[in-house]
Protein backbone atom coordinates (compact mmCIF):
# COMPACT_ATOMS: atom_id res chain seq x y z
CA UNK A 1 0.00 0.00 0.00
CA UNK A 2 2.56 2.41 0.80
CA UNK A 3 4.27 1.97 -2.52
CA UNK A 4 0.63 2.12 -4.45
CA UNK A 5 0.79 5.66 -2.56
CA UNK A 6 4.15 6.73 -3.15
CA UNK A 7 3.44 5.66 -7.27
CA UNK A 8 0.06 7.38 -6.91
CA UNK A 9 1.50 10.35 -5.58
CA UNK A 10 4.10 10.69 -8.21
CA UNK A 11 1.89 9.85 -11.56
CA UNK A 12 -0.50 12.62 -9.77
CA UNK A 13 2.54 15.47 -9.46
CA UNK A 14 3.08 14.41 -13.34
CA UNK A 15 0.60 15.05 -14.61
CA UNK A 16 -1.16 17.74 -12.22
CA UNK A 17 -4.24 16.00 -11.06
CA UNK A 18 -4.29 18.05 -7.68
CA UNK A 19 -4.89 15.97 -5.46
CA UNK A 20 -4.40 16.29 -1.49
CA UNK A 21 -4.98 14.64 1.65
CA UNK A 22 -4.90 16.58 4.70
CA UNK A 23 -3.04 15.06 7.68
CA UNK A 24 -6.08 15.37 9.78
CA UNK A 25 -7.61 12.14 7.54
CA UNK A 26 -4.50 10.30 7.73
CA UNK A 27 -4.51 11.09 11.76
CA UNK A 28 -8.14 10.14 12.92
CA UNK A 29 -7.59 6.42 9.92
CA UNK A 30 -4.31 5.86 11.79
CA UNK A 31 -6.07 6.05 15.66
CA UNK A 32 -9.01 3.89 14.53
CA UNK A 33 -6.86 1.17 13.29
CA UNK A 34 -4.24 1.11 15.97
CA UNK A 35 -7.69 0.06 18.11
CA UNK A 36 -8.37 -2.43 15.60
CA UNK A 37 -5.01 -3.88 15.85
CA UNK A 38 -4.48 -3.79 19.29
CA UNK A 39 -8.28 -5.61 20.00
CA UNK A 40 -7.56 -8.09 17.45
CA UNK A 41 -4.49 -8.62 19.08
CA UNK A 42 -5.98 -9.26 22.57
CA UNK A 43 -8.03 -11.88 20.74
CA UNK A 44 -5.46 -13.59 19.42
CA UNK A 45 -3.93 -14.20 23.02
CA UNK A 46 -4.79 -17.42 24.97
CA UNK A 47 -3.90 -16.81 28.81
CA UNK A 48 -2.86 -19.67 30.54
CA UNK A 49 -0.12 -19.90 33.45
CA UNK A 50 2.03 -21.80 31.29
CA UNK A 51 2.44 -18.16 29.13
CA UNK A 52 3.36 -16.23 31.88
CA UNK A 53 7.09 -17.01 31.13
CA UNK A 54 6.37 -15.90 27.28
CA UNK A 55 4.32 -12.89 28.03
CA UNK A 56 7.03 -11.70 30.72
CA UNK A 57 9.94 -11.97 28.13
CA UNK A 58 8.07 -10.24 25.56
CA UNK A 59 7.51 -7.46 27.40
CA UNK A 60 10.89 -7.01 28.54
CA UNK A 61 11.94 -7.44 24.88
CA UNK A 62 9.91 -4.68 23.56
CA UNK A 63 10.98 -2.32 26.96
CA UNK A 64 14.60 -3.25 26.95
CA UNK A 65 14.94 -3.23 22.82
CA UNK A 66 12.83 -0.12 23.26
CA UNK A 67 15.05 1.81 25.46
CA UNK A 68 17.81 1.13 23.61
CA UNK A 69 16.37 2.12 20.32
CA UNK A 70 16.50 5.52 21.91
CA UNK A 71 19.65 6.04 23.58
CA UNK A 72 20.94 5.20 19.75
CA UNK A 73 18.80 6.91 17.57
CA UNK A 74 19.23 10.16 20.12
CA UNK A 75 23.02 9.79 19.64
CA UNK A 76 22.53 9.72 15.98
CA UNK A 77 20.35 12.65 15.55
CA UNK A 78 22.51 14.56 18.36
CA UNK A 79 25.82 13.87 16.77
CA UNK A 80 24.32 14.72 13.16
CA UNK A 81 21.73 17.55 13.97
CA UNK A 82 23.72 18.85 17.09
CA UNK A 83 20.53 19.80 18.75
CA UNK A 84 18.93 19.94 22.44
CA UNK A 85 19.20 16.27 23.65
CA UNK A 86 15.84 16.42 24.48
CA UNK A 87 14.33 17.49 21.41
CA UNK A 88 16.36 14.64 20.41
CA UNK A 89 15.38 11.89 22.41
CA UNK A 90 11.51 12.72 21.72
CA UNK A 91 12.30 12.36 17.58
CA UNK A 92 13.77 9.00 18.91
CA UNK A 93 10.62 7.35 20.31
CA UNK A 94 9.18 7.09 17.62
CA UNK A 95 11.62 6.07 15.68
CA UNK A 96 11.78 3.15 18.38
CA UNK A 97 8.31 1.78 18.16
CA UNK A 98 7.85 -1.65 16.55
CA UNK A 99 4.67 -1.05 14.33
CA UNK A 100 2.17 -3.63 15.29
CA UNK A 101 -0.15 -2.33 12.74
CA UNK A 102 2.22 -3.99 10.19
CA UNK A 103 4.07 -6.77 12.12
CA UNK A 104 0.46 -8.31 13.42
CA UNK A 105 -1.05 -8.96 10.02
CA UNK A 106 2.43 -10.28 8.74
CA UNK A 107 3.23 -13.27 10.96
CA UNK A 108 0.87 -15.96 9.82
CA UNK A 109 3.16 -18.34 8.36
CA UNK A 110 5.25 -18.55 11.85
CA UNK A 111 5.09 -21.03 14.55
CA UNK A 112 2.35 -20.57 17.53
CA UNK A 113 4.74 -20.18 20.27
CA UNK A 114 6.40 -17.37 18.01
CA UNK A 115 3.47 -15.86 16.94
CA UNK A 116 2.41 -15.02 20.27
CA UNK A 117 5.60 -13.51 21.08
CA UNK A 118 5.35 -11.05 18.26
CA UNK A 119 2.14 -10.01 19.10
CA UNK A 120 2.73 -9.57 22.65
CA UNK A 121 5.96 -7.48 22.29
CA UNK A 122 3.96 -5.95 19.23
CA UNK A 123 1.37 -4.63 21.43
CA UNK A 124 3.69 -3.35 24.45
CA UNK A 125 6.33 -1.99 22.23
CA UNK A 126 3.33 0.25 21.29
CA UNK A 127 2.25 0.85 25.28
CA UNK A 128 5.67 1.35 26.07
CA UNK A 129 6.28 4.04 23.50
CA UNK A 130 3.32 5.87 23.73
CA UNK A 131 3.51 6.46 27.36
CA UNK A 132 7.24 6.79 26.95
CA UNK A 133 5.94 10.02 24.89
CA UNK A 134 3.58 11.48 26.71
CA UNK A 135 5.74 11.54 29.72
CA UNK A 136 8.84 13.18 28.09
CA UNK A 137 6.71 16.23 26.51
CA UNK A 138 6.22 16.69 30.05
CA UNK A 139 8.32 20.26 31.61
CA UNK A 140 9.51 17.89 34.37
CA UNK A 141 11.14 14.59 33.30
CA UNK A 142 13.24 13.44 36.46
CA UNK A 143 10.91 15.07 39.15
CA UNK A 144 9.49 12.81 42.39
CA UNK A 145 6.36 14.70 41.40
CA UNK A 146 6.24 13.66 37.55
CA UNK A 147 7.22 10.42 38.07
CA UNK A 148 4.98 9.28 40.71
CA UNK A 149 2.23 11.02 38.44
CA UNK A 150 3.27 9.01 35.37
CA UNK A 151 2.91 5.71 37.79
CA UNK A 152 -0.41 6.68 39.15
CA UNK A 153 -1.91 6.95 35.48
CA UNK A 154 -0.53 3.22 34.83
CA UNK A 155 -2.41 2.13 37.69
CA UNK A 156 -5.19 4.04 37.01
CA UNK A 157 -5.62 2.99 33.69
CA UNK A 158 -5.56 -0.75 34.12
CA UNK A 159 -8.33 -0.29 36.98
CA UNK A 160 -10.60 1.64 34.82
CA UNK A 161 -9.50 -1.06 31.74
CA UNK A 162 -10.87 -3.62 33.84
CA UNK A 163 -14.07 -1.71 34.71
CA UNK A 164 -14.51 -0.86 31.38
CA UNK A 165 -13.66 -4.10 29.72
CA UNK A 166 -16.40 -5.87 32.31
CA UNK A 167 -19.09 -3.90 30.95
CA UNK A 168 -18.59 -3.65 27.50
CA UNK A 169 -18.26 -7.33 27.41
CA UNK A 170 -21.66 -7.48 29.16
CA UNK A 171 -22.86 -5.15 26.69
CA UNK A 172 -21.96 -7.95 23.83
CA UNK A 173 -23.68 -10.69 25.89
CA UNK A 174 -26.96 -8.97 27.02
CA UNK A 175 -27.72 -6.14 24.61
CA UNK A 176 -31.02 -6.49 22.54
CA UNK A 177 -29.59 -4.25 19.30
CA UNK A 178 -28.39 -5.87 16.16
CA UNK A 179 -25.14 -3.38 15.80
CA UNK A 180 -23.67 -4.33 19.41
CA UNK A 181 -20.29 -4.65 18.01
CA UNK A 182 -20.05 -1.16 16.19
CA UNK A 183 -21.41 -0.20 19.39
CA UNK A 184 -19.01 -1.50 21.38
CA UNK A 185 -16.31 -0.13 18.68
CA UNK A 186 -18.13 3.69 19.34
CA UNK A 187 -17.46 2.80 22.98
CA UNK A 188 -14.12 1.82 22.72
CA UNK A 189 -13.28 5.05 20.60
CA UNK A 190 -14.71 7.57 22.96
CA UNK A 191 -12.76 5.71 26.00
CA UNK A 192 -10.26 6.20 23.78
CA UNK A 193 -9.89 9.63 23.23
CA UNK A 194 -10.86 10.27 26.94
CA UNK A 195 -8.01 8.56 28.41
CA UNK A 196 -6.01 10.85 25.98
CA UNK A 197 -7.58 14.24 27.14
CA UNK A 198 -7.09 12.70 30.79
CA UNK A 199 -3.46 11.33 29.94
CA UNK A 200 -3.77 7.76 30.68
CA UNK A 201 -2.34 5.32 28.18
CA UNK A 202 -5.94 4.54 26.63
CA UNK A 203 -4.48 1.54 24.47
CA UNK A 204 -4.27 -0.81 27.75
CA UNK A 205 -7.90 -0.59 27.64
CA UNK A 206 -8.13 -1.64 24.40
CA UNK A 207 -5.87 -4.50 24.86
CA UNK A 208 -7.36 -5.67 28.54
CA UNK A 209 -10.84 -5.47 26.41
CA UNK A 210 -9.69 -7.71 23.89
CA UNK A 211 -7.37 -10.64 26.51
CA UNK A 212 -11.10 -10.42 28.29
CA UNK A 213 -13.35 -11.51 25.62
CA UNK A 214 -10.64 -13.97 24.47
CA UNK A 215 -10.30 -15.14 27.90
CA UNK A 216 -13.82 -14.95 29.17
CA UNK A 217 -13.57 -18.41 31.02
CA UNK A 218 -11.44 -16.97 33.28
CA UNK A 219 -13.32 -14.25 35.22
CA UNK A 220 -14.58 -15.30 38.39
CA UNK A 221 -17.32 -12.50 38.47
CA UNK A 222 -20.53 -13.88 39.31
CA UNK A 223 -22.63 -11.53 37.83
CA UNK A 224 -20.39 -12.90 34.22
CA UNK A 225 -20.76 -16.53 34.74
CA UNK A 226 -24.72 -15.87 35.87
CA UNK A 227 -25.69 -13.81 32.59
CA UNK A 228 -23.23 -15.37 29.85
CA UNK A 229 -23.28 -18.93 28.81
CA UNK A 230 -20.55 -20.80 27.26
CA UNK A 231 -22.55 -20.78 23.32
CA UNK A 232 -22.94 -17.47 23.72
CA UNK A 233 -19.52 -16.36 24.52
CA UNK A 234 -17.75 -18.48 21.81
CA UNK A 235 -20.31 -16.92 19.14
CA UNK A 236 -19.34 -13.49 20.39
CA UNK A 237 -15.93 -14.21 20.39
CA UNK A 238 -16.68 -15.47 16.74
CA UNK A 239 -17.84 -12.56 15.34
CA UNK A 240 -16.21 -10.01 17.11
CA UNK A 241 -12.75 -11.25 16.17
CA UNK A 242 -13.91 -11.54 12.65
CA UNK A 243 -15.65 -8.39 12.23
CA UNK A 244 -12.27 -6.88 13.91
CA UNK A 245 -10.09 -7.76 11.38
CA UNK A 246 -12.21 -6.86 8.60
CA UNK A 247 -12.46 -3.49 9.23
CA UNK A 248 -8.64 -3.19 10.77
CA UNK A 249 -7.95 -4.45 7.27
CA UNK A 250 -9.83 -1.85 5.17
CA UNK A 251 -8.89 1.22 7.80
CA UNK A 252 -5.26 0.18 7.33
CA UNK A 253 -5.57 -0.21 3.69
CA UNK A 254 -6.16 3.00 3.20
CA UNK A 255 -3.88 4.65 5.99
CA UNK A 256 -1.23 3.42 4.63
CA UNK A 257 -2.39 4.27 1.12
CA UNK A 258 -2.85 8.17 2.01
CA UNK A 259 0.27 8.03 4.41
CA UNK A 260 1.87 6.66 0.54
CA UNK A 261 0.74 9.31 -1.15
CA UNK A 262 2.15 12.07 1.04
CA UNK A 263 5.76 10.70 0.70
CA UNK A 264 8.14 13.15 -1.42
CA UNK A 265 10.40 10.29 -3.54
CA UNK A 266 12.50 13.95 -3.83
CA UNK A 267 13.42 14.00 0.10
CA UNK A 268 14.37 10.60 0.49
CA UNK A 269 16.83 10.87 -2.33
CA UNK A 270 19.02 13.39 -0.15
CA UNK A 271 22.29 12.07 0.89
CA UNK A 272 21.88 13.37 4.77
CA UNK A 273 18.41 10.85 4.67
CA UNK A 274 20.02 8.25 3.39
CA UNK A 275 22.72 9.06 5.69
CA UNK A 276 20.90 8.91 9.02
CA UNK A 277 18.14 6.73 7.88
CA UNK A 278 20.62 4.20 7.27
CA UNK A 279 22.69 4.94 10.52
CA UNK A 280 19.09 4.52 12.32
CA UNK A 281 17.87 1.04 10.52
CA UNK A 282 21.54 -0.17 11.21
CA UNK A 283 21.04 0.81 15.17
CA UNK A 284 17.60 -0.83 15.64
CA UNK A 285 18.75 -4.35 13.34
CA UNK A 286 21.83 -4.30 15.55
CA UNK A 287 20.38 -3.88 19.14
CA UNK A 288 17.23 -6.23 18.29
CA UNK A 289 19.87 -9.07 17.21
CA UNK A 290 22.09 -8.57 20.23
CA UNK A 291 19.57 -8.70 22.77
CA UNK A 292 17.13 -11.88 21.19
CA UNK A 293 20.76 -13.69 20.54
CA UNK A 294 21.62 -12.73 24.19
CA UNK A 295 18.56 -14.15 26.05
CA UNK A 296 17.64 -16.66 23.11
CA UNK A 297 21.32 -17.67 22.78
CA UNK A 298 20.32 -19.73 19.21
CA UNK A 299 19.16 -18.89 15.59
CA UNK A 300 17.54 -15.31 15.43
CA UNK A 301 16.03 -15.43 12.74
CA UNK A 302 13.29 -14.48 11.73
CA UNK A 303 12.59 -12.51 14.73
CA UNK A 304 14.92 -10.14 13.88
CA UNK A 305 14.05 -8.89 10.94
CA UNK A 306 10.65 -7.46 12.69
CA UNK A 307 11.50 -3.85 13.09
CA UNK A 308 9.06 -2.36 11.14
CA UNK A 309 7.63 1.06 11.99
CA UNK A 310 4.27 2.41 11.10
CA UNK A 311 1.42 3.77 12.50
CA UNK A 312 2.29 4.53 15.96
CA UNK A 313 5.51 6.11 14.58
CA UNK A 314 3.71 8.12 11.94
CA UNK A 315 0.79 9.07 15.13
CA UNK A 316 3.53 10.25 17.23
CA UNK A 317 5.01 12.58 14.34
CA UNK A 318 2.05 14.77 14.04
CA UNK A 319 1.58 15.28 17.69
CA UNK A 320 5.13 16.44 18.62
CA UNK A 321 4.29 19.79 20.17
CA UNK A 322 6.47 23.29 18.12
CA UNK A 323 8.40 23.49 21.36
CA UNK A 324 9.94 20.08 20.62
CA UNK A 325 10.93 20.25 16.84
CA UNK A 326 14.25 20.08 15.88
CA UNK A 327 14.39 22.82 13.08
CA UNK A 328 16.72 21.00 11.27
CA UNK A 329 15.55 17.33 10.92
CA UNK A 330 14.19 16.40 7.46
CA UNK A 331 11.08 14.58 7.27
CA UNK A 332 12.17 12.44 4.10
CA UNK A 333 14.15 10.38 7.78
CA UNK A 334 10.75 9.45 8.64
CA UNK A 335 9.41 7.98 5.75
CA UNK A 336 13.51 6.74 4.40
CA UNK A 337 13.29 4.46 7.82
CA UNK A 338 9.50 3.26 7.77
CA UNK A 339 10.10 2.53 4.22
CA UNK A 340 13.40 0.40 4.80
CA UNK A 341 12.26 -1.54 8.25
CA UNK A 342 9.44 -2.63 6.44
CA UNK A 343 11.13 -3.59 3.11
CA UNK A 344 13.78 -5.72 5.16
CA UNK A 345 10.77 -7.36 6.98
CA UNK A 346 9.17 -8.24 3.42
CA UNK A 347 12.13 -9.25 1.79
CA UNK A 348 12.75 -11.40 4.91
CA UNK A 349 9.52 -13.45 5.19
CA UNK A 350 9.85 -13.93 1.93
CA UNK A 351 13.36 -15.98 2.21
CA UNK A 352 11.88 -17.49 5.71
CA UNK A 353 10.58 -21.36 5.93
CA UNK A 354 8.83 -22.37 8.63
CA UNK A 355 10.90 -25.46 9.24
CA UNK A 356 13.71 -23.26 10.11
CA UNK A 357 11.52 -21.98 12.87
CA UNK A 358 11.89 -23.28 16.51
CA UNK A 359 10.05 -23.13 19.58
CA UNK A 360 11.07 -19.41 21.53
CA UNK A 361 8.64 -20.20 24.79
CA UNK A 362 11.20 -22.79 25.51
CA UNK A 363 14.34 -20.99 24.59
CA UNK A 364 13.05 -17.83 26.34
CA UNK A 365 12.48 -20.10 29.91
CA UNK A 366 14.84 -18.88 32.48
Amino acid sequence: MLITGIAFRYFSDKYNWGLFFPEKISEILGVIGLMMIVLEAGLDLRLSKNKIVLIRNSFLAAIFIFLLSVAGISAVLLFWLHEAFIKCMVYAIPLSIMSSAIVIPSIQHLSESNKEFLIYEASFSDIVGILAFNYCLGTELMSLHAVGGFLLNVVLSVILSLIFSVVLFLILARSPISVKFFLVFALLLLLYEGGKMLGLPSLLLILIFGLLMKNWDLLKIPIVKKWLRAKEADEINKDLHSITAETSFLIRTFFFLIFGFSIDINLISQSEVILIGTAIIGILLLLRYLYLKCFLRQNVYPEIIFIPRGLVTILLFYQIPNSFKLSSFNNGILFYVILGTTLIMMIGLMFYKKKKNFDISETLKM
